[in-house]
């Protein structure tokens, strides 16, 4: 499958969730909290919402991805520091969606109701998670295109 579309999709995919973690991770996750009348239970309700959708799509950029390479020239092999790199990139994502993710909607959960939960390290983690994401897929997307392009 050493297509067009197949060498557009192996290039833009990283790039496009890049793009996507960027503005929601970076951008409206802490503006949100800055909007006249928005309080802490809304704006953890839309945050809520939010990254549910996020992750939801980064699973599915994540399998586009993954089948694309493993159906096209170059493929995946282990050794590949691609495909380490999208290897890293599952992991951390699928910590961030059965881990993280379900502990802070918990915690939000709890505040939206009216409660008062002790401080939790896992949004510090969450945050952390994003950054990491962020220079595996500019790494991802560079080694690709690179790859496609030579």
């Amino acid at each position: 499958m050493n297509t067009p579309l197949a060498a557009v999709t192996q290039i833009a995919v990283p790039f496009l969730w890049l793009g996507m973690v960027l503005a929601i991770s970076f951008l409206e996750a802490p503006l949100k909290f800055r909007a006249p009348g928005i309080t802490v239970p809304l704006g953890l309700g839309i945050g809520r919402l939010v990254f549910r959708a996020l992750n939801v799509a980064e699973l599915v950029l994540a399998v586009v991805l993954t089948l694309t390479l493993l159906l096209g020239a170059g493929g995946l092999a282990l050794g590949d520091v691609a495909t380490t790199v999208l290897i890293a990139l599952w992991v951390l994502l699928v910590v961030q969606v059965t881990v993280l993710r379900p502990r802070l909607d918990r915690r939000a959960r709890q505040i939206i109701e009216g409660g008062n939960p002790p401080r939790s390290h896992h949004h510090l983690l969450y945050i952390a998670a994003e950054c990491l994401k962020v220079v595996l897929l500019v790494t991802l997307g560079v080694l690709l295109a690179s790859r496609l392009l030579s």
